[in-house]
């Protein structure tokens, strides 16, 4: 891909928001520039975030303000997806109890469903999505309706949620309070499971997607569910480490800084007898341990090192051990800082 930019052969940007575009209210920096020449390119946006807890009206207000071109039709979250779960197994006007906020009841009500708030009401489902007021009651009525029996849906297992003072709690560590007092497993429609895609997938009408983001067991693995390509950028939840110690699920088709590189040729790693390299860089698995060579850009050094590195590991995951050593000083400077 070194004769053309790394947009040119997409149709569609597959954005995730936290940690992509933003890290809490502010935009990460140069994100909203880079999606605008995107979008003055002809590449369609669309921001498929696992957070449930505010509107796509209310998200793209936020992208707008921070200078990204965004509109309500542009944004697909978990809501919408868990939703449409929830529609293609019950009836027309059924009752769903929200343990969640207003981006979840409006997803329902947008599919015919009747959001409620107590196990009183005799909700055939539950959907639980991340809000910042979860009380105790509202998750003490949520485990007695699946305790009776209703459906249990998740909008996503994040465990945790970048932010910019560090990452925080996510509905998948909030969900854990439902399905351990019940013994019941959600059904998760967010990434990087289906549903969530096959949403997104259904509202753009995409053949050349890109997914975008900053996490390896969501963003990351959602897309090779899909079978489309990924972009980890190191602004958000993963770094160097975990890159170089992936599983084959967690791979990313590219790797880069920011969402600049977007609109750059792409240097990827290249097979050269006796190791991978990339730029001036030269990454080899020597004695059971990952070795790096050379110099240059950072991220460089990164993709010829994750290269060897999965090479090595196969269809398992690299040592952490065997991998430290060329974290100390040549990929330091591989991430960016938040």
């Amino acid at each position: 891909m070194d004769s053309q930019t790394l947009i040119d052969a997409y149709d569609t940007l597959l954005l995730d928001l936290d940690g992509v575009v933003y890290l809490g209210r502010g935009a990460v920096p140069g994100a909203p520039e880079a999606l605008r020449r995107a979008q003055e390119r002809g590449v369609r946006l669309a921001y498929v975030t696992n957070n449930a807890s505010r509107t796509p009206g209310a998200i793209a207000r936020h992208l707008t303000e921070l200078g990204a071109p965004a509109a309500s039709e542009d944004v697909v979250t978990s809501a919408q997806a868990a939703a449409r779960l929830i529609a293609e197994r019950v009836g027309p006007g059924a009752p769903v109890l929200v343990v969640g906020g207003m981006g979840l009841r409006s997803a329902l009500r947008a599919h015919g469903l009747r959001p409620v708030s107590t196990a009183l009401d005799e909700p055939v489902a539950v959907v639980q999505g991340i809000a910042p007021d979860l009380s105790y009651g509202l998750l003490a009525e949520g485990a007695l309706a699946v305790r009776r029996g209703a459906l249990f849906v998740a909008a996503n297992g994040d465990s945790t949620m970048p932010t910019g003072r560090g990452e925080l709690p996510g509905n998948g560590a909030m969900t854990r309070v439902i399905a351990t007092a019940t013994g019941v497993e959600p059904i998760v429609a967010g990434k990087p499971e289906p549903p969530l895609h096959r949403e997104s997938m259904l509202r753009t009408g995409s053949t050349r997607p890109l997914v975008v983001g900053d996490r390896l067991d969501t963003d990351i693995e959602g897309a090779r569910n899909a079978g489309v390509d990924s972009l980890l950028v190191l602004t958000g939840v993963a770094g160097p480490l975990d890159l170089l110690t992936a599983a084959p699920r967690h791979r990313p088709t590219f790797v880069a800084a920011d969402l600049s590189a977007l609109h750059r040729p792409y240097r990827g790693p290249r097979r050269d007898p006796g190791a991978w390299t990339c730029g001036g860089w030269s990454a080899r698995w020597d004695g059971g341990r990952l070795r790096l060579d050379g110099g240059g850009e950072p991220l460089d050094g990164l993709r010829a090192a994750c290269a060897a590195a999965w090479e090595a590991a196969g269809e398992g995951r690299a040592d952490e051990d065997a991998v430290k050593e060329v974290l100390a000083s040549p990929l330091r400077d591989a991430a960016p800082s938040a």
